[in-house]
């Protein structure tokens, strides 16, 4: 492929001089979710899971946060969508053929182009436009002409995934900021916002971290955080979400949704395996104070799935992140185990198991 790009928007499809995703999604507001192709281009990751979180996004903002899923109206700043979603189930079946038809458009285009063992991001942002929303007479709540107001965009680009479980291809990690603001759902100007960390990025690292406090670590820019750490059941007693006799000495630790990080797709599957296979799972911000006892640690997302991690950096003290210069911070860094540990392993495999259970096969349906 060429590293060639595509887009679909409002029904036409473009070749050329189509963005980077990062760029496509800083020009639209929206909701907006992003996997990719699996074994070899003939299967998208958990693509159900995915138009499910698009959906519940897209509701959650226009209902609480319009202006992150609307156009600016230019000549009407101050106007806003006199609409709510109610019908959830309406609201996902909607959003999900408005996808599933803008997908069959594009999809099988870059398939065709699709150079061998290459495989497909594929990024699909609800966008709303006041413009259509004004001309329209008497829209009721949950009627079908919300769905005439709100753009569908497809941008499809190539990927080439990392290899598991090779030393170089671990992640290498920075803490250099504070969390969201808003986190309820997935939105195109996350991507805006996160761009004044870059700065702060130190040489080599992979991935940015985000913490309220300088100690316990929400999430990163586009990953959910996960540690494998020395069970302590000091104050942790009806934390777990299983119920299973601990037959390991260790526990899987991520944030809360309620702290404040995206409830990902992936993180979820974690969390789901880890309570099939009785491992110790507990949703708790992973606190630096006790990195001592952290023995693994992962990343993932819908693009790297699970990526181990090799080394964090962490600012000291945390105050110094203030200056906003790279050159005036000094780091802590904790080394893990050169390549991925036997807990980021045992559930690698079971998710990748998944996938090919859950993969929504693209032959069929393209």
């Amino acid at each position: 492929m060429n590293s060639t790009r595509f887009l679909y928007s409002n029904g036409v499809v473009s070749y050329s001089d189509v963005p980077p995703v990062a760029t496509f999604l800083e020009s639209l507001p929206g909701a907006y979710t992003t996997t990719r192709t699996h074994e070899n281009g003939t299967t998208l990751l958990f693509w159900e899971r995915h138009l499910k979180r698009l959906s519940s996004s897209a509701r959650i903002l226009v209902n609480s946060s319009p202006h992150l899923i609307f156009k600016e109206n230019k000549i009407n700043p101050s106007f806003s969508p006199p609409v709510s979603i109610i019908s959830s189930l309406k609201w996902e079946t909607r959003i999900r053929l408005l996808v599933s038809n803008s997908l069959n458009h594009v999809l099988p285009i870059a398939l065709e182009e699709r150079s061998n063992g290459e495989e497909l991001a594929v990024t699909a942002l609800v966008s709303g436009d006041l413009e259509k929303l004004k001309a329209m007479e008497n829209v009721a709540n949950g009627d079908d002409g919300v769905f005439q107001f709100f753009d569908v965009h497809l941008h499809i680009g190539s990927y080439v995934p990392p290899v598991f479980g090779i030393e170089e291809n671990g992640a290498h990690l920075a803490l250099v900021g504070r969390g969201r603001d808003f986190s309820d759902a997935k939105y195109s100007d996350w991507v805006r916002l996160r761009k004044p960390l870059e700065k702060l990025r130190p040489h080599s690292v992979t991935e940015l971290l985000l913490s309220n406090d300088g100690d316990r670590i929400l999430e990163g820019c586009i990953t959910n955080f996960f540690v494998i750490c020395q069970m302590d059941k000091s104050g942790a007693e009806g934390q777990y979400l299983n119920d299973y006799d601990n037959a390991y000495s260790v526990e899987v630790q991520t944030a809360p949704i309620s702290d404040g990080v995206l409830p990902g797709v992936i993180r979820q599957l974690v969390i789901e395996i880890c309570h099939i296979k009785g491992i110790p799972v507990r949703e708790v911000a992973p606190p630096w104070e006790k990195h001592q006892l952290w023995e693994e640690a992962f990343v993932t997302n819908s693009l790297r799935v699970l990526q181990h991690v090799e080394t964090i950096k962490v600012p000291h003290p945390w105050e110094s992140l203030e200056s906003k210069c790279l050159e005036g911070i000094s780091w802590i860094e904790k080394k893990f185990q050169q390549g991925p540990g036997i807990m980021t392993k045992i559930i690698q495999k079971e998710i990748m198991e998944r996938a090919s259970t859950e993969g929504h096969w693209l032959k069929e349906s393209v």
